[in-house]
């Protein structure tokens, strides 16, 4: 049986709920869990392929902005000359690559949003993942079944660690924070 269609079933589960009404709870912690992983990949992959596409739009875009005033100083340099048309043309490119550029900004703005939704989108996977696997340590252990089974499930690493280390960077951050706040 499939528990989830998309990752906001995963998100907005309730686990204590799917788990109270199983026959075997343990058995269907660890399906969820698989099937939050499934997710936990996809996501990574979609903020992945996201910030690829950001990053691509960015690098057009800083190319543009050459572009544009590499036509400008075509411009400065042709009136220079004595060549009006000349300096007329460029500033015609210049401007063609300028609307060119505001298209590309509301792409880009979008791909921004877009990745900063599907991360906000992986942190709470991860963060049900994480719960899963706490209920499942506690399932396990009542169960009584042995603690080195029920550690290699619960200790297998998912998450990106392209990813990781950002997610830890704001959590020592915001336990600085807290140190600081206590006068630690």
């Amino acid at each position: 049986m499939s528990y989830f269609s998309r990752l906001t079933d995963i998100v907005t589960c309730n686990l204590t709920h799917l788990l109270d009404n199983a026959a075997d709870p343990v058995k269907e912690i660890e399906q969820i869990i698989a099937e939050m992983k499934e997710g936990l990949a996809g996501a990574n992959r979609s903020v992945k392929t996201a910030t690829a596409n950001e990053q691509t739009i960015q690098k057009e875009l800083q190319e543009h902005q050459q572009q544009i005033f590499h036509w400008k100083e075509a411009a400065k340099n042709a009136l220079a000359t004595g060549d009006e048309a000349e300096a007329r043309n460029s500033l015609v490119r210049k401007q063609e690559i300028e609307d060119l550029m505001a298209g590309l900004e509301q792409q880009h703005q979008a791909a921004v949003a877009t990745c900063e939704h599907l991360t906000t989108t992986l942190h709470a996977l991860q963060a049900r993942l994480a719960e899963a696997k706490r209920k499942q340590l506690e399932l396990t252990e009542k169960a009584g079944l042995s603690e080195t089974s029920s550690q290699a499930t619960i200790e297998t690493p998912d998450e990106d660690p392209t990813l990781a280390p950002s997610r830890s960077e704001q959590i020592e951050s915001e336990l600085a924070a807290l140190k600081r706040e206590l006068g630690q």
